[in-house]
């Protein structure tokens, strides 16, 4: 047993053959009027801001535009898949957020890196300066170098000493 579905009926373009008695050579479906006429229009617009001046060739070149842009524009346009879901999906894919390619921050210099006349020590021939409360170059008495500060013992910091 064979199942007829009811494809057929949606396959069919309604088209504007033209007026009684006068149709015209083409067939252009409903869709097809409704996009060309508005990008006609703008084809004409982008031609006079481009500095063409109105006459018959511009005319004519704006003609063939607006129907290879319509046919691209028809060819995704289906029963399954209306005029208002492919303007819907453009206006997605445009405004999406896309994943950034570049690198954040500015160009790598080496102005921020200091120089110094003298080479470093290592860690462990370095001598120790250490500050006390009290005392430093603005108190008037400076510490002695190289003699740590004492250390206060555990008993002495939970007690609150």
């Amino acid at each position: 047993m064979r199942i007829r579905t009811d494809d057929e009926v949606y396959r069919v373009d309604a088209v504007w053959l033209g007026p009684p008695k006068a149709t015209f050579p083409w067939r252009a479906r409903y869709v097809a009027w409704l996009i060309g006429i508005p990008i006609f229009l703008v084809v004409l617009t982008v031609e006079r801001w481009a500095g063409w001046s109105f006459g018959f060739f511009s005319t004519a070149w704006a003609f063939i535009a607006t129907i290879v842009i319509t046919k691209l524009i028809t060819a995704k346009i289906s029963h399954e898949r209306p005029l208002g879901a492919v303007a819907a999906m453009a206006a997605r894919e445009l405004s999406t957020p896309r994943e950034k390619t570049t690198g954040t921050g500015g160009a790598v210099t080496a102005s921020r890196v200091r120089v110094r006349a003298e080479r470093p020590l290592p860690k462990h021939k370095r001598k120790r300066q250490y500050r006390h409360r009290g005392h430093g170059p603005g108190t008037g008495t400076a510490t002695a170098q190289g003699t740590p500060r004492a250390r206060r013992g555990r008993a002495a910091v939970r007690a609150g000493r």
